[in-house]
């Protein structure tokens, strides 16, 4: 294959006419991409797209393919491959490599599957399988009531054991098991899309209904807790035209709540994205969906073509985006950087995506159970939704609870209740053998409080005088049989593969952290220092919160620090 020179040159045709720097793109890969991507529009901001059908297609991503892809979409070799090689679910092959087995595991090894013995059934997978399939650890997977878990490809093995991974192969499952839903004609038969057509037909008064989410205490419920209906009015307060992005890419271990209302009520989500889209007067409403959620996918895939195939009223543009195993484009700003099909690296703000989002247009970004609410809080009236609460807080939320309770899942509560209810009067009870000694309230970025703390109400703004926050509602509950000190550790190693190294405080201060973390002895000082840099520099939240949970180790486990 013809190359440039070293160094980056341009080589010399044999009639003495330069060749383009780079890679000459492949005819045959060409044509191989070109039947690949099929009516798939060649749009710069489908790139990531197209690069799951290769991937999906071929089982890699090689260098020809990928020239082959720029010279189809008009872009630069260089544009290819950097967002190709920075989402951990694309291979590249590069020159000489060998590509991977056609098959391959992924093992979750993040806090819960850990606590459920994922690291031992990795090693029995690698020694009975090593040679036929490829075994890798993974991320969360969002299923962390089902612990441990493993992938093949997009069929999931919950509650994973080598014998049921085996039974797994033998069968060919490789497919997502789609759940049971409420389907399109069933929630219109139950009322659902009255309250969106009501909007659209001009029975009701954006003004209004921003007023309503604004006097309900609904907060942005994917971790950072900003006033919703505030938002409304900020996106609207700018010119037109206007996005909505729905954020489906629950990343944080312990989180698996948007997996769940997505699996089993999609049009209520659908139709509160939608409400909020009218409200702000957008013409595009984007959804971005964590890539692991393949059963999701399929859901919305078939719901979404059902709902423009016969749609109750007018609908903006919908777009459904597929992420492909970037914890960081749960930011807000990194996830419209991937709708745009690029690199999921945070912006610097301001400005805000309320001022210049997806495109540079204004944009409304929600989370998935913060559209999920908007129907009864409209329907039913914002003061009896925010009288839901109990201990002086508003409103109702959904707890992702996992680790050593008898009923992991996901349960709908009160806002303000503690963790010894939610374990003892949804998740029933903990373990046997099991007694509680700490728990995660809010997933890997929330900290760890010790069990003394169980009856303190989980909400926002609540947990900052222990040093904690509530984030997504991820409770990840620990026993007497585990260490804090090592939930820590599992922790930062997840940051500091999952860190984008834009920004050197989150990139060396993560893995030198990491690095700390895994010594007997921490050095206390150096870590507090290595903390208090990340938390003040760092350019988001990845960075920022990552000394938690360490911060936490030293003030409520100081017992697990003695030699």
């Amino acid at each position: 294959m013809a190359r440039g020179r070293a160094g980056g040159g341009a080589g010399v045709g044999s009639r003495g006419r330069p060749l383009p720097k780079g890679r000459t793109v492949d005819p045959q890969a060409l044509a191989e991409v070109r039947a690949i991507a099929g009516e798939l529009p060649r749009r710069r901001d489908l790139l990531i797209e197209h690069l799951h059908r290769i991937q999906d297609a071929r089982g890699s991503l090689s260098l020809p393919h990928l020239a082959a892809l720029a010279e189809e979409l008009r872009l630069s070799q260089a544009e290819v491959y950097e967002v190709a090689s920075f989402y951990h679910h694309f291979d590249i092959v590069r020159d000489g490599e060998t590509p991977p087995a056609p098959l391959t595991i992924r093992v979750c090894d993040s806090i819960s599957c850990a606590l459920a013995g994922a690291e031992e059934l990795k090693r029995r997978l690698e020694a009975r399988l090593g040679r036929e399939v490829r075994v890798l650890g993974a991320s969360c997977v969002g299923r962390c009531d089902h612990a441990p878990v493993a992938a093949v490809r997009r069929h999931v093995v919950d509650e994973a054991s080598l014998e049921s991974v085996e039974i797994a192969l033998a069968n060919g499952y490789v497919d997502p098991v789609i759940p049971p839903y409420l389907e399109l004609a069933a929630y219109r038969r139950a009322g659902g899309y009255r309250l969106l057509a009501a909007c659209v037909g001009g029975e009701r008064d954006p003004d209004d209904l921003a007023a309503a989410v604004l006097a309900s205490g609904l907060r942005g419920l994917g971790g950072a807790g900003f006033p919703s209906g505030a938002k409304w009015k900020f996106v609207r307060d700018q010119p037109l035209p206007r996005v909505m992005v729905l954020n489906s890419d629950e990343g944080e271990p312990g989180t698996f709540k948007d997996r769940v209302l997505l699996e089993s009520d999609p049009h209520r989500v659908l139709e509160g994205m939608l409400i909020a889209a009218w409200a702000v007067g957008a013409e595009d409403a984007y959804i971005y969906l964590r890539d692991e959620y393949a059963a999701a996918r399929a859901v919305l895939e078939r719901e979404l073509a059902a709902l423009v195939a016969d749609p109750p009223c007018p609908l903006p543009r919908l777009h459904l985006r597929r992420g492909a195993g970037a914890y960081i484009c749960g930011e807000e700003t990194a996830l419209i950087e991937s709708v745009e099909g690029k690199r999921g690296e945070p912006r610097l703000r301001p400005p805000f995506p309320a001022q210049n989002g997806v495109f540079g247009r204004p944009t409304l970004v929600h989370n998935v159970e913060t559209v999920y609410w908007l129907g009864e809080i409209l329907e039913r009236g914002a003061e009896v939704f925010a009288a839901a609460g109990v201990r002086g807080r508003k409103g109702k939320r959904h707890f992702s609870v996992s680790g050593r309770v008898a009923r992991p899942g996901v349960y709908a509560t009160p806002a303000g209740v503690t963790v010894r209810e939610l374990i003892e009067d949804h998740a029933g009870g903990m373990l046997p053998g099991h007694e509680l000694y700490g728990f995660l309230p809010g997933g890997a970025s929330g900290g760890i409080l010790p069990a003394s703390l169980a009856d303190v109400p989980l909400d926002f703004d609540v947990l900052a005088q222990y040093g904690c926050f509530i984030g997504s509602a991820a409770v990840v509950v620990l026993s007497q049989h585990d260490r804090a000190r090592d939930v820590a550790l599992n922790v930062m190693r997840f940051f500091a593969h999952e860190s984008c190294g834009k920004c050197t405080p989150c990139r060396v201060g993560i893995a030198k952290s990491a690095e700390l973390l895994a010594r007997p002895d921490w050095d206390l000082p150096l870590l507090a220092e290595l903390g208090a840099t990340m938390m003040d520099a760092s350019i988001c939240g990845l960075g920022q919160a990552a000394p938690n949970p360490v911060r936490s180790v030293v003030n409520y486990f100081p017992q697990e620090l003695q030699p």
